[in-house]
């Protein structure tokens, strides 16, 4: 337990007005002055420490609190904008991961019978030293590569590891998640993402994007705050999804499709003369170029296309540009185009052009670019730069459109299969399963002289590891401060709030640290996390022990104003309605019409297969946390959703076992009949079909979505297309 822990009497005095109910995963809490009231009568040691949770990227902040050494009761930090003193389910859910009769508990080294056995720490890191310099020797540093989800310790060590060695492939998740979002906006914004002033707003249109099936408490509290004013919020989405609790109009769009629409809305915005034409005179470059190229994209071609009529394709167009400038299309995230078609990227780029006709960029109730604030430098002698590396990321010249901060994982895969890359790192990454085809990971992988894995539990890409590493959860272990852009941006702490539970386990920042020691490049490494933590915060002009007793400091000095035209970080400093680097990249130089990979043909019983999130679940991460997956069991969550008078025409009813089915992979899944769904696609959540027989509790639930994705990449950009597959349904027993 950190030993600086709050008690929960100072913690009340400290914060005043802090107050929250939170209930799920059997965490019931009462009012905080309640619950202090309450304590205060026993002698139980009630300590409140300060962390971020992990079940997802938004990383929100929380406070623990524990009581006698166990985890009672979470509530959110008010002070974090994520939170705004609210967690949603998942994050309630995750926390009991800490106490997992799953968890990794010991260093593991596979066998020559394939079997994983119990090593000491000192061997497995022996011998991972030795191999890593065998493979540099032999290969060269370039032969090694790193994939990790970035949290905020592992961001950090994995890729000064990795840099140390000499080696530039380090990897996101992003390939099956949000790289071709970020990467198109770069390419016509110069940024990687923006915000949405939904709250503020007339009218915002969400892509394929639902805040109520829990991304963000701070997101769904803006959502409901536009709706509570009037705003004309609308859903695009080949799924009716929980957000429409909020929202005024569902438009359920053929999935694959929604670049089309984006392209006639804009189109009637131009020819009516709808736009912001002195903004876009005054912004950006190559606008009369699109404009000519987009000329024949009417609501009308569109209709065609996107199965929406075009009197509401044109309907939309002229609500924006009526509401404009207190109007955008939300950004999205990884439903609609973060990694999903062959037009993903091309998607975001119009999507950011659309936005500029409105000229809503950093206007109220518009598009905005929130401040935030990054650690500055350190001292040299105490914490030693690595040696730049020269080389090139594998991929970067074959998805030059990729960010470099991510890279395209699945590029790395290829690279295993032919030989390049020949020890392949995973941080709290299950790319094995969830990333894109298993079968052929599994098979790209298994060509590899080295593959180690740092994870709490046995996930599938550690069943396919030579050497598994366990981390201690996230409630056991301090780490790097977290800086949070936003309205007032912010730095947040996950510090230690449990005592670490199996003795043999270790945190990120101690595993790179002795890996590094272990490959011979520990000179890079001569620091704690604690003390490089607090040298990041005196950077910024707080300290390590400052931030741990409130838990998150905010920057009000850098606090976001509206009207401030942006610095457009582009190659031209302009909007790009044309971009050299896509022209370059083998794309058009403006964004327009570009078709899937695949369409399905109904004819023949064919279905486009779309996924997303539920708002209990991320990904494969928590479905092995026993609370979380009581629900999915409970309301049969796993199913498959289809179309009510698809279902009628096929003869299945709702409960119906069903063998869905492609050329890679089929299975048996229980159905859910629905008018909520496009009737051209099979909706499957993404959180199922583990085969980890180690994970007792999701190991068989559901059907994996990724065994029916093939493996392939988006041109330019790299990403996975999760969505580019098609199957097929049959009634079991017909």
């Amino acid at each position: 337990m950190s030993g600086h822990a709050l008690t929960r009497r100072s913690f009340l005095v400290g914060s005043a007005g802090v107050a929250a109910v939170a209930a799920g995963a059997g965490l019931v809490s009462l009012s905080v002055r309640g619950e202090a009231d309450a304590d205060a009568e026993t002698d139980k040691r009630t300590e409140v420490v300060h962390s971020l949770c992990n079940s997802c990227s938004s990383k929100c902040g929380y406070y623990a609190y524990v009581v006698d050494g166990e985890l009672t009761k979470l509530i959110g930090d008010e002070a974090h904008p994520n939170a705004q003193g609210k967690l949603c389910a998942r994050g309630y859910g995750y926390s009991q991961i800490a106490y997992s009769p799953d968890r990794l508990t010991d260093p593991m080294k596979k066998n020559e019978n394939g079997e994983f056995e119990v090593i000491g720490w000192d061997q497995a890191l022996s011998e991972i030293g030795q191999k890593v310099n065998d493979i540099i020797a032999q290969y060269g540093p370039e032969a090694l590569a790193m994939v990790q989800d970035p949290r905020p310790s592992g961001k950090y060590y994995t890729k000064r590891f990795m840099n140390a060695l000499g080696s530039p492939n380090v990897y996101t998740h992003g390939a099956a998640c949000n790289l071709s979002k970020e990467s198109g906006f770069t390419q016509a914004i110069g940024a990687a993402n923006f915000e949405s002033d939904v709250a503020n707003s007339k009218m915002t249109m969400f892509i394929g994007r639902s805040y109520a099936d829990a991304i963000r408490p701070s997101s769904v509290a803006a959502l409901q705050q536009a709706h509570e004013n009037g705003a004309h919020i609308v859903l695009v989405d080949p799924r009716l999804n929980n957000s429409i609790a909020f929202a005024d109009e569902w438009v359920p769009i053929n999935p694959g499709t929604d670049l089309a629409l984006i392209l006639a809305m804009s189109n009637v915005l131009i020819n009516r003369d709808l736009y912001d034409a002195e903004y876009v005179a005054a912004n950006s470059v190559g606008f009369d170029e699109w404009a000519s190229a987009i000329a024949g994209y009417t609501p009308e071609w569109a209709e065609g296309i996107t199965g929406i009529p075009a009197a509401t394709i044109e309907r939309l167009a002229l609500e924006f540009a009526e509401a404009a400038p207190a109007a955008s299309i939300e950004p999205s995230w990884r439903g609609a185009f973060g990694c999903s078609y062959a037009n993903s990227g091309e998607t975001a780029r119009a999507l950011c052009l659309f936005n500029t006709l409105l000229g809503c960029w950093n206007q109220p109730g518009g598009a905005l670019f929130l401040p935030s604030v990054k650690a500055g430098d350190l001292d040299p002698v105490k914490f030693p730069e690595v040696p730049k590396v020269e080389a090139k990321m594998w991929g970067a010249e074959e998805y030059p459109l990729a960010l470099s901060s991510m890279g395209t994982n699945l590029y790395v895969a290829e690279m295993a299969k032919e030989g390049n890359v020949k020890g392949l790192f995973f941080y709290n990454s299950n790319m094995a399963a969830g990333y894109s085809n298993p079968a052929q990971l599994a098979e790209d992988f298994a060509n590899l002289d080295l593959m180690v894995v740092v994870d709490v539990q046995m996930s599938e890409t550690a069943m396919l590891a030579d050497y598994v590493l366990p981390e201690c959860s996230y409630l056991e272990r301090r780490e790097l401060p977290e800086f949070v852009g936003g309205r007032v941006p912010v730095v947040s702490l996950r510090d230690q709030v449990l005592e670490v539970i199996h003795p043999n386990t270790r945190p990120a920042d101690v595993i790179f640290t002795q890996l590094a020691e272990a490959c011979g490049v520990g000179q890079y490494f001569p620091f704690t996390v604690d003390e490089l933590a607090d040298a990041q915060l005196r950077s910024v002009g707080t300290s390590l022990d400052e931030l741990r007793q409130v838990g998150t400091i905010s920057f009000p000095e850098k606090a976001y104003t509206y009207g401030k035209v942006p610095e457009w970080k582009t190659p031209t400093g302009k909007i790009q309605f044309v971009s050299e680097a896509c022209e370059a990249a083998g794309l058009s130089a403006c964004p327009v019409w570009v078709e899937p990979q695949v369409m399905p043909n109904e004819t023949v019983g064919e279905f486009r297969l779309i996924g997303g999130k539920q708002a209990i679940h991320t990904h494969t991460q928590t479905a092995n946390c026993e609370p979380l997956m009581d629900i999915t069991k409970s309301y049969g969550l796993d199913r498959i959703w289809i179309n009510a008078e698809v279902a009628e025409r096929l003869g299945i009813a709702d409960g119906d076992e069903v063998v869905l089915s492609n050329t890679m992979a089929e299975g048996p899944i229980k159905v859910k009949v629905t008018e909520r769904i496009n009737p051209t696609a099979i909706y499957m959540p993404s959180h199922y079909g583990c085969k980890s027989p180690d994970q007792h509790t999701a190991y068989g639930v559901g059907l994996n979505f990724m065994d029916f994705v093939p493996f392939h990449m988006e041109p330019a950009y790299g990403s996975a297309m999760t969505q580019e597959t098609l199957v097929s349904v049959q009634k079991v027993g017909e």
